[in-house]
């Protein structure tokens, strides 16, 4: 039957074949004469913009060699746009983009540009721009004109005595230059548009849209062509689209293609039904012998020993099962009575107990255990269950025994009885307290010996270290109103995966402090526990309160250091206020011993020496409250106050070695959550290294210049502020730039190696990022760049335990 059905597959398949052929070549065909006249229409599009360029581009050149006068211009650009449809307007526009004169196509829903009328920079995607810094015509992209159309500018520039002059800009219509522009026959025969390269339908009709259904599937259902080429010299910003318009489709050759198919189906069904037909009786003659070996199939293929007893106990059947489990072959099993050969000989008195009950009907729901000997002499276990044999007609003829090789599992049982007791062995053994318990429950379910040692037997000590933990913050604060756990409705699976939460607490019981970890499980019967780890960390503690003190008192340092080189440009900025006072008092005394004192004089004169002695007073409280600062506060600090407070301590040392400072600030920067005098200590650092920097560069003093620069930046999704310190220095060795930040560790021969260690640890204190890099004049070193990123206040404010505290790093 399979000879005819393969023939007419192979018919039908030559008929489709033969179908895509000549369907694919006459789309060939259609493909190389729409490539063609696509590249036509491309070529006219482009000559008629080239014209339109080559009429603009005389018209500055006019402009340029000053043959043309504003009247002139007005005259011809209207008989350029009156002559060509395509050309809306043409703008005489200066050197300041605006508009000198010009003459625009007047339409009802169209405005056009008047002369005085500055043009807004980026017109046309900055093509005035381009035009300028190119010099040549450049085109823009389609733009949205007043009255909906799309719009090419095209930008020409001139020269006025070797200087940019300005541009001639002409304005040309796509959807005019689509029309006039292809020939008609093409417009006849294809679907003619302009698209952006998004696709976007810039001039002519939008395509139809395409068809659905089965048609598209079929050969006269085909999709019509289409084929795009850039318009040049725009660019790949407009696309010359052709369209092939489909005709109708072919009735005749669909009439013959549906009756090949329906004699096909036709033929196909009845080789079909007499194959139905022929497997109906096969599978008929095939049932009888399927039925009477599918017991005896199911029998041979089970896992389980199966053994069956009459009432008096003799073997009356066996499967291949229980002869493979024990050895023994059917023919030396049937018939057999107790003792059975398989019963080990030192079990006999037990196992005949055990056939006594099972032949009375007392069973074991459960089964039980018995030793199997092997016709080897090898001895296994197995688990028995025996049930009542019932005939057919509802009388008991014996008993059903299924036997089942429990040898491997009771040794993994066994073996997982021993992998506890050494689970529990190395559990004792270390020095974390560990201790399971139900959630709700002062059932204690399991306690190593740490745990023991520390909080005794009972679940007193669990449910203390819960309590303390509780007191202490464990999981970021959340910005949501309703105070649950965040592991609320979540099914157990995922609470056994959910992460370790740690909290460090102090027990006063026990004077120790302990980092205490805990994870919720599934115990052995199912039940939601929680276990809690709890590690010494006493020592630690103590260490991490020796270096918090550690960095306090290097910060302290630093800022004492600071002031001691700057000990003496300081005294030279206090004496000129005090010198200023001396003079003012030293005037004022004449004045009165002279008799010449004059009251508005005298005014004038104390409210200067009131100025220059709070200018005094100013810097000594400053100095003071930067050497006196220790104990680290976070604050909402405004930027401007940070910035003016580092600046005026750091000009006195930059005034030292004649370095100008210029500072950048930008306008509305966010207030940051930092110490101020810390980030003011940074600052200082950053602006008294760059210094010392143009000072070992030997530069010219008319090229000492350091730059302060402050703008808002965003840094992983974060918004904050970025200072950067940019000096033209001498730099940093490339190959010391990776060290520059290792306590004592330093570029300076007579520096201490503290500085900028100092300065990272108060950054990143500060969630913050203290970067260096070395600036380049090609291949040699032009100076260094020192940029500072803080996190804004909204993005760095502190959990509610560490509010008002900072912890810094240690030097070491």
């Amino acid at each position: 039957m399979a000879g005819p059905v393969v023939s007419l597959l192979l018919f039908l398949g030559a008929i489709g074949v033969a179908l895509m052929y000549f369907t694919r070549e006459d789309a060939a065909r259609e493909r190389e004469a729409m490539v063609r006249d696509t590249e036509y229409a491309q070529q006219r599009l482009r000559l008629r913009l080239l014209e339109r360029q080559e009429q603009t581009m005389r018209l500055a050149r006019d402009i340029a060699n000053r043959t043309v006068e504003e009247t002139a211009f007005v005259a011809q650009a209207e008989n350029l746009v009156l002559q060509h449809p395509e050309l809306t307007a043409l703008y005489w526009v200066d050197a300041y983009r605006e508009v000198v004169t010009g003459y625009g196509v007047p339409t009802l829903n169209r405005s056009t540009r008047r002369a005085g009328e500055r043009l807004a920079p980026g017109l046309g995607g900055g093509v005035i721009e381009l035009a300028r810094d190119l010099h040549q015509p450049m085109y823009s992209k389609p733009q949205r004109s007043s009255d909906g159309g799309w719009v090419l500018l095209l930008a020409v520039p001139f020269e006025n005595q070797r200087r940019f002059g300005g541009v001639v800009l002409a304005e040309l219509a796509l959807d005019a230059l689509l029309r006039y522009g292809v020939p008609p026959e093409l417009l006849a025969r294809y679907t003619v548009t302009l698209v952006d390269d998004s696709d976007r339908v810039l001039a002519g009709d939008p395509l139809p849209p395409r068809p659905h259904g089965v048609w598209p599937l079929l050969p006269w259902g085909a999709q019509p062509q289409s084929h795009a080429l850039a318009l040049s010299p725009v660019g790949n910003s407009v696309l010359v689209r052709l369209h092939a318009v489909r005709g109708e489709r072919d009735r005749t050759a669909e009439a013959l293609f549906w009756l090949v198919g329906a004699m096909s189906a036709a033929t196909l069904w009845m080789l079909v039904a007499n194959l139905r037909h022929t497997r109906r009786r096969l599978q008929a003659q095939r049932a009888l012998l399927a039925e009477t070996n599918f017991r005896r199939a199911m029998e041979n293929s089970m896992l389980t020993g199966m053994r069956a007893l009459d009432m008096q106990g003799r073997i009356t059947y066996v499967n291949r099962a229980f002869c493979d489990m024990t050895g023994w072959s059917e023919e030396e099993l049937i018939g057999t009575t107790a003792p059975f050969p398989y019963w080990p000989e030192t079990e006999h008195e037990q196992l005949m107990a055990r056939l006594h009950d099972e032949i009375s009907g007392r069973n074991t729901p459960g089964g039980f255990e018995v030793p199997v000997k092997r016709k080897n002499g090898s001895i296994f276990y197995a688990r028995m269950y025996v049930s009542p044999l019932i005939d057919p007609q509802g009388r008991q003829t014996g008993w059903m025994t299924s036997m089942t090789d429990i040898t491997e599992p009771r040794r993994i049982r066994e073996e997982l009885t021993a992998s506890y007791d050494r689970f529990a062995t190395v559990l004792d053994s270390l020095d974390e307290a560990i201790s399971v318990a139900p959630l709700h429950s002062h059932e204690l379910l399991f306690a190593n010996r740490m745990y023991r040692n520390w909080f005794g037997d009972g679940s007193a000590g669990h449910e203390r270290l819960l309590e303390l933990c509780a007191a202490v913050p464990v999981l970021p604060a959340q910005d949501v109103n309703d105070h649950v756990d965040h592991l609320v409705g979540l099914p157990a699976d995922v609470l056994v995966e959910a992460v370790a939460e740690h909290a460090q607490i102090h027990v006063p019981e026990l004077g120790k402090w302990l980092e205490l970890r805990t994870r919720y499980l599934t115990w052995v019967d199912g039940r939601l526990v929680q276990m809690l780890i709890a590690t010494d960390i006493t020592a630690r503690r103590l260490a991490e309160e020796q270096a918090q003190l550690q960095a306090e008192r290097a910060a302290t340092a630093s800022r004492l250091i600071t002031m001691g080189e700057m000990a003496s440009s300081v005294a030279h900025e206090l004496n000129q206020p005090l010198t200023a006072i001396s003079n003012y008092a030293n005037g004022l005394i004449s004045r009165l011993r002279s008799g010449r004192a004059d009251p508005e004089d005298m005014l004038v004169a104390l409210e200067k020496t009131a100025r220059q002695a709070q200018r005094a007073g100013s810097i000594i409280q400053r100095i003071r409250a930067f050497v006196k600062k220790s104990e680290p506060q976070l604050t909402l600090a405004d930027v401007g106050q940070i910035v003016a407070n580092a600046v005026e301590l750091a000009t006195i040392e930059l005034k030292r070695h004649l370095v100008r400072l210029n500072v950048y600030q930008a306008e509305r920067l966010p207030a940051l959550m930092v110490d101020p005098i810390l980030i003011e200590q940074v600052l200082i650092n950053l602006l008294k290294n760059a210094g010392e920097s143009i000072q070992c560069a030997q530069r010219p003093p008319g090229q000492r210049q350091v730059e302060l620069t402050i703008t808002p930046r965003r840094l992983d999704e974060r918004a904050g502020i970025e200072f950067v310190v940019r000096d033209n220095g001498c730099g940093i060795p490339p190959e010391q730039l990776e060290r520059i930040y290792d306590a004592f560790y330093s570029t300076k021969a007579d520096g201490m190696g503290i500085g900028l260690k100092l300065c990272r640890s108060i950054i990143e204190s500060h969630h913050g990022r203290l970067q260096a890099r070395n600036l380049y004049n090609g291949s040699v070193v032009a100076g260094c760049e020192f940029s500072v990123w803080l996190p804004a206040a909204a993005a760095s404010a502190p959990d509610a335990d560490t509010r008002g505290a900072l912890t810094l790093p240690t030097l070491g």
